[in-house]
């Protein structure tokens, strides 16, 4: 299938629809004191033991017993037909959501809602051969629908009668896949890393955590949001200003038929500011910032926020007057927040298992493990353990992925050798057993996806020292510039075979760096695109600083929450090329607010 993406970072609301082989990172910037420390190295998950309950933090949900009843009942059944279901899992994620959202001084809305989706996962066949086998260019059926909403009521009886009839289409669509599968396995040819087990043996987990709940008076933040949008009408470049608070409590139970009984829960809470501007050549510019925070102590001051807001007027003030850039390859410093964009993009996706196995996907690291892949001083764990980042909460941290299986930390390269790959519960050769990453938006399969991707450097320097060494790469490469990437929208990249293996990253504010001792000067219109293995190739220093990018990856399980941590890089050789753009001029007449003639319209 044909894979695009499309990162719209700005707003960083909207569920992101992902296609195969596909990455689609929307982020939002925050800088930590200091960087994350690794947590203790998890054991593999043993295969087939009995759970050992640990003291329950929490009394079970009457969901658990609900589901576990219904699961018996289905199981009892469908073991018994041809082909035998030999894996039943269920899971219903319960979303509590509270949303404010105004515009140039406005209320757009203020609402709450709670919701419950079920999904089933349903295999027939074998761990070893089952209904979700990718053969050939044919994509695996996972079930007959990604799932159905259900009632947010404890009442067994619906929640159960929602269960039955979801397990039945799924054992029909999944019966058929296998039969196809079975047949298509005779006249198509499959690699090694296809010929692995379809589903790993994992250690039944039992687990009951607090729920997660919030009580939000929204009339506060209704005010909130008129005060933060309004301030944005201090500038006439601002054309339109849009502020959203967000809280979200989501609860996950899971019940499975290896024994696994969970109940999760996590507290979010966002600001997200947004403005667009127009230059006067058309181009459309635009900042966006954030706040993320999990307590609610942790709630920004208005203080603070209007801080924020006076430096995004700021910056899209320089932007909608800067310079544009022609196509350039050179030297460039990337900041902790771009490079831990690159660092998601470039390499993060290409470590995801699935891809290993998928004769469709590019393969890139699929038989590089123990092979030098990037420079010798970095070394990259993926740790969902991980709750914050100095001061910075990551959106990457999770108990249990979606899948049921604990979280772990994993090292993926050492002093730039590739160690493994972030893996679901679908083995690859070598790597039979899951290490805590199959994660997916609700309605979607669980693949392997990055939790908190964090990055970090032997040959760290400081920051004005990495500049000094930029103008170095400069003299010596014979430029008349390097480039500073210091903010991006987000990012994205093509992992399939139909397409090149290219990745491109979406910077907002960037500037020339000369190495003649000229200020640093302000530019706009450039996309950054490149290949994965030469451009990681390319790292010549690191700064000592980690910074945190945190945001939503869309891909083909959906959606999920990452997070990124690393320090500024220096890039010997990149590439920019011309950024996509708009022809429309801006408005001819200023904002009401601005315009002396205008009548009852204050400022």
């Amino acid at each position: 299938m044909t894979t695009r993406t499309f990162s719209h970072c700005a707003l960083a609301l909207a569920i992101l629809g992902g296609l195969t082989a596909v990455s689609n990172l929307a982020l939002a910037a925050q800088k930590p004191k200091s960087p994350a420390k690794p947590a203790p190295a998890a054991k593999p998950a043993a295969s087939e033991e009995k759970p050992a309950a640990p003291p329950a933090a929490a009394a079970p949900s009457p969901l658990i017993s609900a589901m576990q009843e219904e699961m018996d009942r289905n199981l009892a059944v469908l073991s018994q037909q041809k082909p035998a279901t030999y894996f039943l899992g269920y899971t219903i994620t319960e979303q509590q959501v509270a949303e404010v959202q105004g515009s140039n001084g406005a209320l757009l809305h203020s609402l709450e809602n709670r919701s419950r989706w079920l999904e089933v996962q349903l295999r027939v066949g074998s761990y070893e051969l089952d209904n979700t086998r990718r053969v050939g260019e044919r994509g695996p059926v996972f079930g007959a629908s990604p799932g159905t909403p259900v009632a947010v009521d404890d009442d067994p009886l619906p929640l159960r009668r929602a269960m039955w009839l979801e397990t039945d289409r799924q054992f029909r669509t999944a019966s058929e896949a296998l039969l196809r599968i079975e047949t298509g396995k005779q006249i198509k040819v499959e690699t090694a890393e296809g010929q692995a087990p379809d589903f790993s043996r994992q250690k039944p987990q039992v687990s009951f955590s607090p729920r997660a709940q919030f009580t939000l008076n929204r009339q506060p933040w209704e005010a909130k949001v008129r005060l933060y949008t309004s301030a944005f009408r201090s500038s006439p470049t601002v054309l339109n200003s849009i502020v959203t608070m967000r809280a979200e409590a989501r609860n996950q139970y899971q019940v499975n038929s290896e024994g696994t009984r969970l109940q999760f829960g996590r507290l979010h809470y966002r600001l997200e500011l947004y403005i667009q501007s127009k230059a006067p050549d058309g181009m459309d510019i635009n900042r966006y910032s954030n706040f993320d925070w999990a307590d609610p102590a942790g709630m920004p001051s208005d203080a603070r926020v209007l801080e924020r807001v006076k430096g995004m007027v700021r910056e899209v003030e320089a932007l909608t007057a800067a310079p544009l850039v022609e196509p350039f390859a050179g030297p460039a410093l990337l900041t902790g927040r771009a490079a831990a964009v690159f660092f998601h993009e470039v390499f993060g996706h290409r470590a995801e298992g699935h891809r290993q196995k998928d004769i469709n996907e590019g393969q890139t690291f699929a038989r590089k493990v123990g092979e030098q892949i990037m420079p010798e001083f970095i070394t990259i764990v993926d740790d969902p353990t991980e709750r914050r980042a100095g001061s910075t909460d990551l959106l990457g941290n999770y108990p249990f992925d979606d899948e049921g299986v604990p979280a772990e930390r994993v090292t993926l390269v050492e002093r730039g050798v590739l160690k493994g790959f972030l893996m679901s519960r679908s083995p690859l050769t070598g790597f039979p057993a899951s290490n805590g990453h199959g994660r997916r938006q609700p309605g979607f399969s669980a693949v392997s996806r990055q939790g908190n991707l964090i990055i970090r450097s032997e040959r760290a320097v400081s920051n004005a020292k990495l500049r000094e060494q930029l103008k170095e790469e400069i003299r010596k490469k014979g430029k008349p510039f390097g480039l500073l990437i210091d903010d991006l929208e987000g990012g994205f990249t093509f992992t399939g075979r139909g397409l090149p293996q290219a990745f491109q990253m979406l910077p907002l504010v960037v500037y020339r760096v000369y190495a003649d001792g000229r200020p640093d000067e302000l530019v706009r219109g450039v996309d950054i695109a490149g290949t994965p293995l030469v451009s990681l190739t390319k790292i010549v220093a690191t700064g000592d600083t980690p910074e945190v990018f945190n945001g939503f990856c869309g891909a083909e399980s959906g959606s999920v929450p990452v997070a990124a941590v690393s320090p500024s890089i220096l890039i010997s050789e990149i590439e920019v090329q011309k950024k996509e753009t708009a022809t429309d001029k801006p408005p001819i007449l200023p904002p009401p607010h601005h315009d002396p003639a205008a009548k009852g319209v204050k400022p």
